[in-house]
């Protein structure tokens, strides 16, 4: 588990009609070790937003405020735990908002999942979801992209031991994904991304701060509940500024 820094923005804009108080939240992404290839979860926010958040971002920053440091990238924070850019064989996104798409094009050797529905939705999104796409970042020449289903697909098994499988969880955006990850000794861990970004929204007190649908993003976290009670799967929200310093993090520690 790491982290690109924080966002701060107002409790709102996390947790639905809840409030214009300051709330800071982290910005997490994930490695994944496995015999057949390491697997990045996102990547955080792009290194460009450490460089010059509001010639990148725009005027998204006056919502969303990124505090970031350059050496906090994704790339620069794997080879401090001795992992080699090219030795990153897929990169696994969640979605295409812009805190989640610090990976994209920094692993030259990856394979890029993402649903097919949100890749599409990415370049042509509704006016209230506008800002949350950056397309410098998914827009780019020569990535090896897989597209998940014709327009969507659930459970898929990416290497077919049911180590890391893709969660199908629309409502936050219109092809979010989820990811049930089966670790050798610590058991299941359920990264719920954006289909909950705090414990709030877990346990049915409050919506994300943005939503293309309500209703979905509702059944998404009925359907991640139903899956950590049929796993017992350790549950890791995702962008809980409460729950994310309880949990073992890199470089420092890892879950195995």
């Amino acid at each position: 588990m790491f982290q690109t820094g924080t966002l701060r923005t107002r409790l709102k804009y996390i947790k639905m009609n809840q409030g214009e108080g300051p709330f800071e939240i982290p910005v997490p992404w994930f490695l994944i070790k496995h015999p057949l290839g390491n697997v990045v979860i996102d990547g955080g926010n792009a290194v460009e937003v450490a460089i010059d958040k509001r010639g990148h971002w725009g005027a998204v920053v006056d919502a969303y405020d990124p505090v970031m440091d350059v050496s906090e990238n994704c790339v620069d924070q794997l080879k401090r735990v001795g992992v080699d850019p090219q030795s990153v064989r897929y990169v696994l996104q969640s979605h295409l908002h812009l805190d989640h798409t610090g990976a994209l094009g920094h692993f030259p050797r990856a394979q890029y999942f993402v649903q097919r529905n949100e890749y599409e939705y990415a370049f042509n999104p509704h006016w209230f979801a506008a800002g949350a796409y950056i397309r410098a970042d998914f827009d780019r020449p020569g990535l090896n992209w897989k597209f998940l289903g014709g327009e969507y697909t659930d459970n898929f098994d990416l290497f077919g031991d049911g180590t890391v499988r893709m969660i199908y969880t629309p409502g936050h955006s219109v092809g979010h994904q989820s990811f049930l990850v089966t670790l050798p000794n610590t058991g299941p861990v359920l990264l719920t991304i954006d289909a909950a970004y705090t414990l709030d929204h877990w346990n049915e007190k409050a919506l994300p701060g943005l939503v293309v649908s309500s209703i979905q993003a509702a059944e998404s976290v009925t359907k991640l509940r139903r899956i950590a009670d049929d796993t017992h799967a350790m549950v890791v929200t995702g962008h809980d500024p409460d729950t994310w310093p309880t949990f073992l993090k890199a470089p420092y520690d890892f879950y195995d």
